[in-house]
């Protein structure tokens, strides 16, 4: 997809084995996942060691307030994931209010298959998680522009290239525009209200509460909607 979903349906709960509340207590914390990390294991802790939250993105976490929870589908061997989950670990890790679990995607495709990318099981995905557990939005497999880019001008590259240089842009930008991503998808979600089957939808008090606008797809989502900078990425080559 072009960014990541900004809202997605309710997941049915007859058709689950377990409830999303069953389903996370059932998951790994990070440092689970990473002590148990085969593939690339190295690399996953490197990038942790490495991981980074700006202390101005830390605020804006804990001023949302509430208990938020984030379910990530994933496996060990996802390049995309190995750049953008330990960053996330790293915010779970420093905000009281956000806490993170994760589970392998072979292993719940019932919730893999809720969470499609145009058709196909791409991960990581992040589930956003209110404090009774209903889910409010999800986020994945890559930041908004880097998905973009790979979905455009990166097709016209050959696909060692292509991954030559998303690697360079995910060393670029240290996890940052993950981590603004997914605090502008709980600050929506912090800021609408439930239907009955669980959906997000603006408040009918506050109904000016609307998805994020259109932006720069060079920019990442801040919780006002405004731009930050992300890496550039390369135009196709010519010739």
């Amino acid at each position: 997809m072009s960014g990541p979903a900004a809202v997605a349906p309710p997941i049915a709960g007859g058709g689950l084995t377990g409830t999303l509340e069953e389903r996370f207590a059932a998951g790994q914390t990070f440092p689970e996942f990473l002590a148990a990390a085969v593939a690339n294991a190295d690399l996953w802790r490197a990038v942790y060691a490495r991981a980074r939250v700006e202390d101005a993105s830390l605020a804006r976490a804990t001023a949302l307030g509430g208990a938020w929870h984030l379910l990530v589908l994933v496996e060990d061997w996802c390049g995309d994931a190995v750049n953008t989950l330990p960053v996330l670990g790293r915010l779970a890790e420093l905000a009281p209010n956000i806490d993170l679990r994760v589970l392998g995607r072979d292993a719940n495709l019932d919730l893999m298959d809720a969470h499609l990318t145009n058709g196909s099981r791409s991960i990581p995905v992040v589930m956003v998680l209110d404090a009774t557990y209903r889910e409010r939005g999800w986020w994945g497999p890559r930041p908004a522009a880097l998905q973009a880019w790979v979905m455009s001008d990166g097709r016209t590259f050959t696909k060692e290239d292509r991954y030559r240089e998303v690697r360079r842009w995910y060393a670029r930008d240290h996890g940052a525009t993950t981590v603004n991503e997914i605090l502008a998808l709980l600050a929506q979600a912090a800021g609408a209200v439930t239907t009955a089957v669980g959906g997000v939808v603006p408040s009918e008090v506050a109904s000016d509460v609307a998805l994020p606008a259109a932006r720069d797809p060079g920019a990442a989502a801040t919780a006002d909607g405004s731009g930050v900078r992300a890496p550039a990425l390369p135009s196709p080559p010519t010739g």
